[in-house]
């Protein structure tokens, strides 16, 4: 038996150094938020789809904890906000950051620079700070973009804004009325002190108080079923915060089809996409892997 054993070891000794090494998993993860998770896993079924392993810890904690993950090496790939790059390097008021393809192109350069991430195909649409109106008072006074609502309230338009404190007091709101020439009274105003945007949503829908417009996230969920109506920021007054995916340069070299595969993400996505996919989580209460791979199987990126 002894010798049989010692057989054995010999002969795995000598396979082992023939055998292909075995490729590692790419970890991939996300931030708490329902977005950012169903962004990841549409990005780990993909992946699993084309052959590449991967382990699942998506909603491992807030931006800090998941960005330090990142450039720790514990994860492999996240989907982030091309805006953060400012506060990432110290650096928010760079101009770039308001326009996509400026903020994309600083970003990607200045995080491979500093820590060899490489940033991904971003998805066209923005989840920065927004002001959605209900719909019926859209249609009856034509309010499609930002520079119409500023115009509205300036020539007296009823309006009772419902918005957290930060953003009427840390300089968002303020930033917005100078960009379009409006001010808003503190009578014209509820400013809720949690501020969740799932709050204003639902006041604004409601008339809650005489409200007719929420403070929101560009790819909010609950803006659909709530009939409120985004307004473009046609001046990008805001900073754009795209789904950007990603990834260390170290796995990306390992795995150079991870970048044309993550790549699909960008056909056919909208601000509206978002939002619809964010209802279905946010709202009808359905997991995040299973509305990415719907929203996959419906686009023929997944059988």
């Amino acid at each position: 038996m002894a010798h049989i054993l010692r057989s054995l070891c010999v002969i795995l000794a000598l396979t082992a150094g023939v055998l292909p090494p075995l490729q590692a998993a790419v970890v991939v993860s996300s931030k708490l938020s329902s977005e950012s998770a169903m962004l990841g896993q549409m990005i780990r079924l993909l992946l699993d789809a084309h052959g590449i392993p991967t382990v699942d810890r998506t909603k491992i904690g807030a931006t800090p904890v998941v960005r330090k993950a990142l450039l720790a090496g514990e994860i492999d790939l996240y989907v982030e906000y091309t805006g953060n790059a400012g506060f990432f390097f110290n650096d928010t008021a760079d101009p770039a950051w308001k326009d996509l393809d400026k903020g994309y192109a600083l970003g990607a350069r200045l995080d491979y620079a500093a820590n060899r991430i490489v940033w991904l195909t971003p998805v066209p649409a923005s989840n920065a700070w927004a002001l959605a109106v209900r719909d019926d008072l859209a249609r009856a006074n034509h309010l499609e973009t930002m520079s119409d609502f500023g115009r509205w309230v300036a020539h007296g338009g009823r309006i009772v804004l419902v918005c957290s404190a930060e953003f009427a007091n840390a300089g968002t709101l303020r930033s917005l009325e100078r960009t379009y020439g409006f001010t808003l009274r503190s009578d014209q105003m509820i400013v809720l002190a949690g501020g969740e945007t799932s709050a204003t949503i639902t006041a604004a829908a409601a008339g809650t108080n005489g409200a007719n417009t929420a403070m929101v996230y560009g790819t909010d969920g609950g803006v659909v079923a709530a009939h409120l109506h985004v307004l473009e920021d046609d001046r990008h007054d805001q900073p754009v915060y795209a789904p950007v995916p990603m990834i260390r340069a170290a796995v990306l070299a390992q795995y150079p089809q991870i970048a044309p595969i993550v790549m699909l993400l960008k056909k056919r996505a909208t601000t509206e996409t978002l939002q619809r996919l964010n209802e279905r989580v946010q709202i009808d209460g359905e997991s995040e892997e299973a509305v990415a791979a719907d929203y996959l199987k419906a686009r023929g990126f997944l059988r």
